[in-house]
């Protein structure tokens, strides 16, 4: 069942118009990497503050107002320009198993983000950032690094994209 919605997208002729002319499968790219360049700095930043080695000078709860909706507005844009990308190939994702472990990654940082959002004016109101939110910090800057990684990977690895 899957597998055949994967090969109706692909034969989408939007789709197809879309990932078969060079200049918009370019925009598509374009507008993919650039909208995880600004989701992934901009939570980096944010997880940097928490961690007290950037932004010192700001408090993490202004920094994470700021910084938020450019993460969420770029998340969008990274989601779809990513949907269209997959649903030129989709069959071929379907068997990848580095694309699935690419969207697990990315699914743990976004709620480790989202944890971050939830927490941050509490934690920004300690005198002291807690351990955990140090630690999660960590562990988001990782899963984003990790993310990154393994979209280079899928193509690198699997020829797929």
């Amino acid at each position: 069942m899957l597998l055949h919605i994967c090969r109706w997208l692909q034969d989408n002729s939007l789709i197809a118009l879309i990932n078969g002319t060079a200049w918009t499968a370019a925009t598509v790219e374009i507008v993919h990497y650039f909208s995880m360049f600004i989701l992934v700095g901009s939570m980096v930043i944010v997880d940097l503050r928490i961690l007290g080695l950037a932004g010192r000078r700001m408090h993490a709860t202004q920094l994470a107002d700021w910084l938020f909706p450019w993460m969420w507005i770029s998340l969008a844009f990274n989601f779809l320009s990513g949907f269209l990308m997959f649903a030129g190939s989709a069959p071929s994702y379907y068997r990848n198993d580095i694309f699935y472990d690419k969207m697990i990654v990315i699914l743990l940082a976004i709620v480790a983000n989202m944890i971050v959002q939830k927490q941050i004016r509490k934690w920004d109101q300690l005198p002291v950032m807690p351990a955990w939110a140090k630690l999660l910090a960590v562990v988001s800057i990782g899963l984003w690094v990790g993310a990154i990684l393994a979209g280079v990977e899928v193509p690198a690895l699997t020829g797929v994209g």
